[in-house]
């Protein structure tokens, strides 16, 4: 609702953020309790019993025995992209065209959707370590470059899936030629794609993970979860943490994503996301090309912005997306109701 009162239904989830909604009874429950206990905790010196249990039950979810938190998907990106550059002891970083990784420095330079926009006024600060090539397009190999980071489907870059088998083959570059192996799921994680996680549909499993988002329905938490023994790469506390912040591991934002994910859980929203994501295919097909899969959803049209106008003024929050802004991005929350879906639907098929 805004300030006039005028209420709007969201189909971006707050860019891919409200998995369960906006406000979810659950979630903000649980981090009311949290707040009410122990709102902060030292990260890395002193962590409370909420970051362990995050940190455990994230590494049960995804395979992962290892993590590192943070406040932001770039803070999950730039830890990640240290963690490799530890591990294989290379500096070069092999990323893709009309990739999005994040804004900070280290996140800046893997990331290319519109990149002259974002880059140019720091041109100047930015090293020449990092390459792009074609999303999709596989390299002969990787031996020049310590770490290859990929999102399993492009979010902002305009809802893009990769061809079949490319992520198992880049995996198995990667690990030929002792590249570490990163998986960007911050948009995809969660059950946005119709699965818990993305790597999961592509029978992959990286070397490290990205995720935030949809990870605390709405609180800004983050994790970089990795494999032991590329995480080891860290070595042991020498007495001062080289890769730490004052955040690191909030109490409240683990006590939500506890709560997100177990919402997420009970309410089988992988499961719907799935078949929500099928019923919007099998309407919108005659309208246009429908990218993405599950409720990550991107219909490629001829005036994305324009929609995105009509489609406010009938009560609907939905954005274009892609290096042309090709597409108008469907990103909805995976417990939407069936009856906002057709509502939706009904509106696009009026402005189209």
């Amino acid at each position: 609702m805004d300030e006039d009162n005028n209420r709007f239904v969201d189909f971006t989830s707050g860019f891919g953020v409200a998995s369960v909604g906006h406000a979810h009874p659950a979630v903000v429950q649980a981090g009311q309790d949290q707040l009410a206990q122990l709102p902060h905790a030292m990260g890395d010196a002193f962590p409370d019993a909420q970051r362990i249990r995050l940190l455990e039950h994230l590494a049960k979810k995804t395979g992962l025995k290892h993590g590192i938190l943070g406040s932001s998907g770039s803070d999950a990106v730039e830890a990640a992209l240290k963690t490799a550059r530890l591990a294989s002891g290379r500096d070069g970083i092999l990323a893709f065209e009309a990739a999005y990784h994040g804004l900070s420095y280290g996140a800046l330079q893997v990331s290319h959707y519109k990149h002259s926009h974002f880059k140019a006024p720091f041109s100047g600060q930015i090293g020449n370590h990092v390459s792009h090539i074609p999303y999709g397009t596989l390299p002969a190999h990787v031996r020049d470059f310590g770490a290859v980071i990929v999102e399993p489907i492009q979010g902002r870059g305009g809802m893009r899936t990769p061809p079949l088998g490319w992520l198992k083959a880049l995996r198995e570059i990667c690990h030929r030629d002792g590249a570490i192996l990163i998986f960007d799921e911050i948009y995809t994680g969660f059950g946005r794609t119709g699965d818990l996680f993305a790597f999961q549909h592509a029978g992959v499993t990286p070397d490290l993970l990205c995720l935030g988002k949809g990870m605390a329905g709405g609180y800004p938490i983050s994790v970089c979860m990795g494999k032991k023994e590329v995480m080891e790469a860290w070595g042991a506390s020498k007495g001062e943490a080289i890769h730490t912040q004052t955040f690191l591991g909030n109490p409240v934002g683990c006590a939500m994503a506890l709560a997100c994910m177990e919402v997420i859980d009970s309410e089988n929203l992988v499961e719907k996301s799935q078949k929500k994501g099928q019923w919007l295919e099998n309407r919108l097909k005659k309208r246009g090309t429908l990218r993405g899969r599950g409720l990550m959803r991107g219909l490629e049209v001829p005036d994305s912005l324009a929609l995105s106008r009509g489609l406010l003024e009938r009560g609907y929050i939905a954005l274009p997306a892609g290096v042309q802004a090709e597409v108008l991005a469907i990103i909805p929350p995976l417990n939407v109701h069936p009856d906002q879906l057709a509502g939706f639907c009904d509106a696009l098929e009026d402005l189209l």
